[in-house]
């Protein structure tokens, strides 16, 4: 028994070896049964169901069928009426009695009385039914039969038939178009029944004509009612007044029904039609929320550019449109070029009404004001999907927020990452002074009109040089650049500038889709290379005219150094320069024949001398370690290499600093020690460099592009700031990081606070921050970045300064002309110190006409490298720099001496008045007249020495004067003593408490005190930048350039000293800004 249950059964036959090569020769001599399957479709009548209802063609035909019998019967009812018998009614009405039975039977699911009072099927057997009694029954034809009312059948079956054709073809009409074709056979119908049955039951009365009741019925329903055509007899009359109850009641609901679709289509959007699809331009702006501002940003941004004036914008939502949007809309300037609809990315049918299959690009924006950014990334990564499956040939242009997410929207054609952009931004201001600046100016598009109408003149040069731009053309095509083919990159660029005022900055061969940025002088110009320039407009919109050699008398005369130098004068060493003009300072003022020579300026070669090109690429030495330093051995633990892990898919590896070994997690803790080291403060870790703070809410992939540019290898090692990151910001911590003695601080928009009730409010958290800590350290240079760029006004607030509040005034004068810049005059953005993310989404707006911009912008900001392509830096204009005098000789200088080319200024203007301690009012100032006495006065600055002025300059305060409203004139006797009656010491000004605030607070926490006192002084100056400034500009004490540099990999082998100062020997460094080092 147990060997049995034990033994295992055979393989079954069909399992076999044999079998499976073979095939189960005895399955198939096994009994089969045919399963058949729809038995239940082959019956009579289900094939008839089939035919008649459920195919959609066959459906459709019986339908048309139908329809153009009951227009037949009306037609042959008007013949019978204009006394021309007809036959043909037994027929028609046999073939529709027939045919209304066999629907019925086959329509019919057990209720026979459904079917049977039915206001179709009552209708038909009216009308057909007599007809056939009239064939049995020859004294009935006398009978009248209501023929005419088959045009409600046929209104009916037109409905039908509307249903069939829609379901035959797989595709759905607006809805607007089958309520407008029921309202029209509705009225249409109304007025042929009234028609008839008047002309009929008026037989017996005045005998109308058909046309009489055609007369009758249009002057009754129009409300207009003559009089002249009347029904004389009791029956018609009781029609008339039957069919306008009729027409009350029905004419009303349908247009009830017109209007709700029409209020839900003007809601939706309707479609895009597909005859302007073809023949027009447009494309497609994706998002998931519309905001008035991103929609005034695009457009205006978008349409700025004349090609694109003729193209339409389709804006596709899933939320409705709000009430500001719609008023954005309906202004003229854009009702006939955008165009809203309310739908979904990831269903095909709203992806067709935009016709994105036939749309020029498509733009998928993020929300950046949601909670949780990486659910917002991932909403848009659905979206670019869903496009890319159904519009693959679409050009697509992405914006995402977190880096991480990059790699899964790479097919695209353009991606800009929101924190790439920031926190690269936000890491060149530190070491490149408003960086931020400098890019927002360049991305945007501007013809250099703002501020031209302002009195100050800082404004007019500003807003002047904003309007540069970066604009591309091929060697061959341009009046700029062909006449320079075979010869250098920097002869090109510099002679370029010379004589038309643009500033080439790369180049793209032919045969590379690489863009380089300053190739350097041994880069040699082909006729068939792409140069990009910066320039107020492009070459094609631009008129060249002969100067005359007169124009350049006065101020705009060339100084004599460059005449020179332009006479190919051999350059005079400059290894001595610095010590001769420290010498010449203490010599009395009669110059001698030593001491009147003034160091010249190298012309620029054509072609670079192929002995000073050797270049040896297997040495990786920098110019820190070329200068022979022997005091700095805390730099001994640093190399150059790639970082070993990347923190994200896509990011692009970058030469930076290493430490050679990788130091404890315990030891990066600055407020905690630990065996490895026993600092708690940064004081305690005595840094050689000032301190770069950054004040976050988290610790994200982003920080990466952040460090980067601070490490790069190319920066020297003597410059490296330390970076502390500071994960929240009350007082002790920021007194324990360092703030009193850091470099910047650099303060990122908290995540937490972007969604706010109100959209504007989600700035507000890092508003106040920044405003305290400015009023604590006034002068800690803070760098802020916003989400809102309209929310730049608040920073560093000051509710009754004067010189702010006419900033102001400005600025709403500048939107009042239509400028997309207006904020640009505002002191924190003009000097780089704030900035929002929100304005570089025009950079992927720009890349649909400029589709190199996002490329040249990250190469501007570190975020890619190209072999041979150089990097953004700056250096400082100092004393001994003085001599060359003009911008154009600093061109000139740079690309003979260093290769390097630069593209801007960023000028600081000092007043040397001290702030007056309580708030300015214009109108204390007088023109002309001067306050004459030395007692107090309520009201009145004394003017003893000139550093005790007042805080505005003349001319700013006859501008801000006629700007700024009317304030009180005179501070009172008695506010003054209660001032200083408020304590019996001596009255101290509110920055004084605070300082006095901050020593005590860090006294307490056991740190130093030193350097409270520098950090709480408050400087008066303004900044600003200025693109691509002519060469006749003169050069000011402390005016930072910036400069593209050539790659590190092409470096000309050159004397260190010659590498070591751009402009002479310069070497005196403020603000860890060295005017020969890079960023």
């Amino acid at each position: 028994m147990d060997d049995a249950e034990t033994e295992v059964p055979p393989l079954p036959p069909r399992y076999r070896f044999r079998d499976l090569l073979l095939g189960d020769q005895t399955w198939q001599n096994e009994d089969r049964v045919q399963v058949e399957f729809y038995v239940n479709e082959n019956t009579f009548k289900e094939r008839l169901k089939l035919f008649f209802i459920k195919n959609q063609r066959s459906s459709l035909r019986i339908r048309v069928f139908n329809f153009s019998l009951k227009v037949l019967t009306c037609i042959l009812y008007i013949f019978r009426v204009l006394n021309e018998p007809t036959d043909g009614y037994v027929s028609v009405a046999a073939i529709c009695f027939l045919e209304t039975l066999l629907l019925t039977y086959l329509s019919y699911k057990g209720n026979i009385w459904e079917q049977i009072l039915r206001i179709s099927f009552i209708l038909e057997m009216i009308n057909t039914v007599p007809f056939l009694i009239t064939v049995i029954y020859y004294p009935l034809r006398q009978l009248f039969i209501p023929v005419f009312l088959n045009c409600w059948l046929a209104k009916h079956a037109l409905e039908n038939m509307i249903n069939d054709l829609h379901r035959a073809i797989q595709r759905t009409q607006s809805a607007m178009f089958n309520q407008v074709l029921i309202l029209i056979s509705t009225l249409l119908c109304l007025i042929f029944t009234c028609i008839c049955g008047i002309q009929h039951l008026e037989r017996a009365g005045n005998k109308l004509t058909l046309f009489d009741s055609l007369y009758f019925c249009i002057v009754t329903f129009s409300t207009v009612g003559f009089g002249d055509v009347t029904p004389n007899i009791w029956p018609s009359r009781l029609l008339v007044v039957i069919m306008i109850m009729v027409a009350l009641v029905v004419i009303p609901m349908q247009i009830e029904q017109l209007a709700y679709l029409w209020m839900e289509r003007q809601k939706s959007g309707g479609n895009y039609s597909q005859h302007r699809a073809e023949t027009e331009r447009h494309v497609v702006l994706c998002v998931s929320s519309l905001k008035t501002d991103l929609l005034m940003d695009f457009l205006n941004e978008f349409y700025a550019h004349p090609r694109l004036q003729d193209h339409y914008v389709i804006i596709l939502c899933p939320t409705e449109m709000d009430a500001q949007v719609r008023r954005v809309l309906q202004i003229p300037l854009w009702s006939q070029r955008v165009i809203y609809l309310q739908g979904s990315v990831l269903k095909d049918q709203d992806l067709f009404r935009a016709k994105l299959d036939n749309a020029e690009a498509c733009f998928i924006l993020s929300s950046r004001c949601e909670m949780d950014r990486t659910a917002s990334d991932h909403q848009t990564i659905l979206r670019a999907w869903a496009v890319k499956d159904f519009a693959p040939n679409c050009p697509l242009y992405v914006q995402i927020l977190k880096p991480e997410n990059k790699f899964h929207v790479k097919f695209a054609d353009h991606v800009v990452c929101e924190e790439e952009f920031k926190f690269a931004l936000l890491a060149l201001n530190c070491i490149c002074p408003a960086t931020s600046t400098l890019i927002t100016l360049l991305v945007h598009t501007s013809q250099g009109l703002e501020g031209q109408q302002s009195p100050e003149e800082w404004h007019r040069t500003y807003g002047k040089f904003s309007g540069n731009e970066i604009y591309n053309i091929v060697m061959r095509d341009s009046t700029f650049f062909s006449e320079y083919e075979g010869k250098s990159f920097t002869y090109a660029s510099f002679h370029a500038h010379k004589k038309y005022g643009v500033c080439l900055i790369g180049v793209c061969q032919r045969d590379s889709k690489s863009i380089r940025l300053n190739p350097g002088p041994q880069f040699i110009l082909s006729s068939t290379d792409t140069c990009f320039y910066i320039n107020i407009t492009k070459e094609e919109n631009s008129c060249l005219k002969a100067m005359k050699q007169g124009s350049h008398c006065g101020k705009t005369r060339p100084p004599v150094q460059s005449i020179i130098a332009s006479m190919s004068t051999v350059a005079i060493d400059l290894q001595d320069t610095s010590s001769r003009l420290s010498s010449r300072a203490n010599l009395p003022p009669e110059p001698t024949k030593t001491e009147s020579r003034r160091p010249s300026i190298a012309p620029v070669l054509e072609v670079a001398d192929a002995g000073s090109l050797h270049t040896d690429l297997s040495s990786d030495q920098s110019e820190d370690e070329a200068l022979h330093s022997t005091d700095d051995l805390s730099m001994e633990g640093y190399i150059k290499g790639y970082p070993p892990n990347l923190p994200y898919i896509g990011s692009s590896p970058t030469h930076c600093h290493l430490l050679k070994e990788k130091v404890p997690y315990c030891c990066l803790r600055l407020e905690k020690g630990c065996q490895h080291n026993y600092c708690e403060d940064a004081k305690a870790y005595s840094f050689k460099n000032k301190l770069i703070i950054v004040s976050a809410e988290t610790a994200g992939n982003g920080l990466y592009n952040f460090i980067v540019p601070l490490r790069a290898s190319y920066r020297p090692k003597k410059d490296l700031n330390p970076i502390v990151l500071l994960l929240d910001n009350p007082l002790d911590d920021l007194l324990r990081c360092g703030v009193s003695f850091a470099a910047n601080m650099v303060v990122v928009d908290k995540e937490s606070t972007m969604c706010a009730e109100e959209d504007y409010m989600a700035d507000s958290k890092t508003i106040v921050n920044v405003q305290t800590l400015f009023r604590l350290f006034s002068s800690l240079s803070i760098i802020t970045e916003l989400t809102h760029p309209a929310n730049m006004r608040f920073m560093q607030f000051r509710a009754k300064d004067c010189y702010s509040l006419a900033l102001s005034k400005q600025e709403k004068k500048e939107k009042e002309k239509g400028s997309n810049l207006a904020f640009m005059f505002r002191l924190p953005f003009a000097a780089g110190k704030v900035f929002s993310i929100g304005m570089l989404d025009t950079l992927l707006y720009q890349s649909f006409v400029k589709d190199y911009m996002v490329t040249i912008i990250r190469l501007l900001l570190g975020l890619d490298t190209t072999p041979g392509s150089g990097f953004l830096c700056a250096m400082r204009i100092t004393e001994e720099d003085l001599w060359i005098q003009t911008y154009g000789r600093l061109y000139q200088k740079l690309c003979s001496s260093v290769g390097d080319i630069p593209i801007g200024i960023y000028r600081t203007e000092v007043l040397k008045s001290e702030p007056c301690q309580f708030s300015v009012n214009v109108d204390e100032f007088e023109e002309v007249q001067e306050p004459s006495g030395r007692d107090f006065q309520p009201g009145v600055q004394n003017t003893e020495p000139s550093d005790v002025r007042p805080l505005l300059r003349r001319k700013s305060i006859q501008w801000a004067r006629r700007l700024s409203r009317m304030g009180p004139r005179h501070l009172t006797r008695h506010t003054y003593k209660a001032g200083q009656q408020r304590t019996g010491l001596h009255p101290r000004s509110e920055r004084q408490e605070l300082a006095e605030l901050v020593k005590n607070r860090m006294k307490n926490l056991g740190l130093s005190c030193s350097g409270v006192d520098e950090m709480c002084e408050s400087h008066t100056s303004h900044s600003y930048v200025l693109i691509n400034p002519s060469a006749d500009t003169r050069l000011q004490l402390d005016d930072i350039v910036y400069i593209i540099r050539e790659s590190p990999l092409s470096f000309v082998s050159k004397n260190s000293e010659s590498r070591k100062s751009s402009c002479g020997n310069s070497s005196s460094i403020n603000d860890n800004i060295t005017s020969e080092s890079p960023v």
